[in-house]
């Protein structure tokens, strides 16, 4: 018969000190860079004053309003659709750094807003739109 042998305790021993050099090298590593970082921020300092004289008047707005029934006003006078982009330019002949306002009514049809705003924008005009003022429709 054969003689069954007894085997010792033999369980596998992890060898932990090289993962534990790999993670020392880590935190130095990041420790070290870490102080390196230098956040940038805005700077503050307001700019010089400006010599220049400030315009004495600011540049006209030319207002465009549209109406619950599509009509159409440039600076309170009636005009046609068609006609607001020549009106526009009379304006500006005279004062040439005027830009448009667009005040369209909530009822107005919004293709013509558009078609005022596409004219005065193919034409570099600048343009802005607005709720009109009087609404007390909030």
């Amino acid at each position: 018969m054969r003689r069954r042998s007894k085997k010792g305790n033999d369980q596998a021993e992890v060898n932990m000190t090289p993962m534990l050099d790999i993670v020392f090298i880590l935190l130095i590593f990041f420790i070290v860079t870490a102080t390196f970082l230098q956040e940038e921020g805005f700077d503050m300092t307001p700019p010089p004053p400006n010599d220049e004289a400030e315009p004495t008047e600011p540049n006209p707005v030319i207002l465009v309003q549209i109406d619950a029934e599509n009509r159409v006003f440039v600076n309170q006078r009636a005009t046609s659709e068609d006609r607001v982009l020549a009106a526009v330019q009379r304006i500006r002949a005279e004062a040439p750094q005027s830009a448009v306002l667009i005040e369209p009514n909530d009822e107005a049809l919004h293709g013509t807003v558009s078609t005022i705003w596409d004219d005065m924008r193919v034409n570099r005009i600048p343009v802005n739109i607005q709720r009109p003022t009087g609404d007390d429709n909030n």
